[in-house]
Protein backbone atom coordinates (compact mmCIF):
# COMPACT_ATOMS: atom_id res chain seq x y z
CA UNK A 1 0.00 0.00 0.00
CA UNK A 2 1.12 3.20 -1.10
CA UNK A 3 2.29 5.56 1.98
CA UNK A 4 -0.55 8.27 2.75
CA UNK A 5 1.94 11.36 1.56
CA UNK A 6 1.57 9.60 -2.58
CA UNK A 7 -2.06 9.65 -2.29
CA UNK A 8 -1.99 13.21 -1.62
CA UNK A 9 0.50 14.13 -4.15
CA UNK A 10 -1.69 11.83 -6.30
CA UNK A 11 -4.75 13.27 -5.86
CA UNK A 12 -3.44 17.30 -6.04
CA UNK A 13 -1.95 16.51 -9.49
CA UNK A 14 -5.12 14.92 -10.86
CA UNK A 15 -6.99 18.22 -9.05
CA UNK A 16 -4.60 20.72 -10.78
CA UNK A 17 -4.52 18.97 -14.02
CA UNK A 18 -8.36 19.02 -14.26
CA UNK A 19 -8.47 22.62 -13.26
CA UNK A 20 -6.42 23.30 -15.65
CA UNK A 21 -8.28 21.91 -18.35
CA UNK A 22 -11.52 23.56 -17.31
CA UNK A 23 -9.49 26.57 -17.44
CA UNK A 24 -7.77 26.04 -20.73
CA UNK A 25 -11.78 25.30 -22.44
CA UNK A 26 -13.15 28.28 -20.62
CA UNK A 27 -10.69 30.75 -22.00
CA UNK A 28 -11.07 28.98 -25.62
CA UNK A 29 -14.77 29.99 -25.35
CA UNK A 30 -14.57 33.31 -24.49
CA UNK A 31 -11.32 33.76 -26.89
CA UNK A 32 -13.62 32.40 -29.25
CA UNK A 33 -16.95 34.47 -28.29
CA UNK A 34 -15.20 38.09 -28.84
CA UNK A 35 -12.50 36.69 -31.75
CA UNK A 36 -14.61 34.94 -34.05
CA UNK A 37 -17.38 37.83 -34.56
CA UNK A 38 -14.73 40.18 -35.09
CA UNK A 39 -13.26 38.92 -37.49
CA UNK A 40 -16.48 38.16 -39.87
CA UNK A 41 -18.64 40.70 -39.03
CA UNK A 42 -16.50 44.04 -37.65
CA UNK A 43 -17.72 45.07 -34.55
CA UNK A 44 -21.08 43.63 -34.10
CA UNK A 45 -21.18 41.66 -30.59
CA UNK A 46 -24.45 39.92 -30.31
CA UNK A 47 -26.09 37.46 -27.85
CA UNK A 48 -24.24 34.85 -28.65
CA UNK A 49 -21.19 36.32 -28.17
CA UNK A 50 -22.85 36.97 -24.32
CA UNK A 51 -23.36 33.04 -24.29
CA UNK A 52 -20.68 31.66 -25.05
CA UNK A 53 -18.35 34.44 -23.10
CA UNK A 54 -20.43 32.97 -19.90
CA UNK A 55 -20.14 30.18 -20.35
CA UNK A 56 -16.16 30.31 -20.71
CA UNK A 57 -16.65 32.24 -17.12
CA UNK A 58 -18.56 29.82 -15.84
CA UNK A 59 -15.85 26.98 -16.90
CA UNK A 60 -12.76 29.60 -15.55
CA UNK A 61 -15.27 29.93 -12.25
CA UNK A 62 -15.55 26.05 -11.99
CA UNK A 63 -11.79 25.73 -12.14
CA UNK A 64 -11.04 27.85 -9.08
CA UNK A 65 -13.57 26.56 -7.09
CA UNK A 66 -11.88 22.47 -7.85
CA UNK A 67 -8.51 23.95 -6.69
CA UNK A 68 -9.95 24.54 -3.40
CA UNK A 69 -10.21 20.57 -3.26
CA UNK A 70 -6.20 20.51 -3.01
CA UNK A 71 -5.56 18.16 0.08
CA UNK A 72 -2.83 18.84 3.02
CA UNK A 73 -0.88 16.57 4.03
CA UNK A 74 -2.17 15.91 7.82
CA UNK A 75 0.44 16.69 10.55
CA UNK A 76 2.15 14.53 13.22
Amino acid sequence: MRPLRDEILVHNERVKLFSGFLNAVGLGLIAFALIRPLVEQGAALGWLTLWWSVAGLALHAAAHYILGMLRKEPRA
